[in-house]
């Protein structure tokens, strides 16, 4: 069988076939993935559907698909929503973080091979119309306070471009794994007056290497997974750390992933005086 799925909470991608080896990348729950080799019983080396990390992962943590299944899973999912919660069979409980995908789930259970799950928290159906920079932060907010992890995806450890990655995903918009893939997305902002809300910022170090990425935010700030994923300012310097007085990373670029949202000018004074005669009048 050339596929497979993430049937756990969090599964590590290794770098080699080997739980010694340098975590690479996570899958979540419902993740899928392409075989591509194999190492003894235990080891198979994977291509992630989701962003295409390849590495390593434990066969016995894994669950094989058939090219059918891994379509049918593929084409239909529900991303979870809540930070972590329970997804129940008939006789186990596996809890789930958020991003985790349930394969064509119908509003309460889903079915990997011959088990039948039931979900209760919150969900988003993919293709749902949740897009726009509202969501984006809201969702971003969720891993406030989740620990850095360098190759995690998770809200118990998380990378910065893992985070953005999670984040963007909500609003129907796949971005690369690393932060060098990311900065390839979108358009360039040319001022950081210019950015908006959802804009994503680039920093880099000391060498010119993109090294980190977090997500523009009203009023001047930025979230993003720094020994926590955290909130703190940002000018044309970089980000600042207000409790220890100094700017902790570099600004390099800042790249526009989202569309510029419409909204509808505000009423001048002589409009909103007629809209309210009108109002009046019945």
């Amino acid at each position: 069988m050339p596929f497979g799925i993430c049937p756990l909470s969090v599964v590590p991608v290794r770098g080699f076939a080997s739980h010694h080896s340098e975590l690479h990348s996570q899958l979540l729950f419902g993740e899928m993935f392409e075989i591509q080799d194999s190492k003894g019983k235990q080891w198979l080396r994977i291509r992630t559907a989701t962003d295409g990390v390849e590495g390593w992962v434990d066969q016995t943590q894994c669950r094989l698909l058939s090219e059918p299944e891994f379509l049918q899973y593929r084409e239909q999912y529900a991303y979870s929503l809540e930070l972590v919660h329970a997804v129940m069979a008939s006789d186990h409980f596996l809890p789930v973080t958020i991003g985790a995908r349930f394969p064509r789930f119908d509003g309460l259970h889903f079915r990997l091979g011959e088990t039948v799950y039931t979900f209760s928290g919150q969900t988003l159906t993919l293709g749902e119309n949740r897009s726009g920079s509202d969501f984006l932060l809201k969702m971003a907010r969720r891993y406030l306070g989740a620990p850095y992890l360098l190759g995690g995806r998770s809200p118990f450890g998380i990378d910065a471009p893992g985070f953005t990655q999670l984040a963007f995903q909500f609003v129907g918009v796949s971005l690369p794994r690393s932060s060098a893939g990311q900065i390839e997305m979108g358009e360039a902002v040319d001022f950081i007056e210019n950015a908006r809300p959802g804009d994503l910022a680039f920093f880099e170090n000391k060498f010119g290497k993109i090294n980190h990425v977090g997500i523009v935010m009203p009023e001047g700030r930025v979230i993003h997974a720094l020994g926590s994923v955290r909130i703190d300012l940002l000018d044309h310097f970089g980000v600042f750390d207000e409790a220890r007085g100094y700017y902790s990373r570099r600004l390099r670029l800042i790249k526009r992933i989202l569309p510029v949202e419409e909204k509808l000018p505000t009423p001048g004074r002589e409009e909103r005086e007629a809209m309210a005669t009108q109002v009046a009048l019945f």
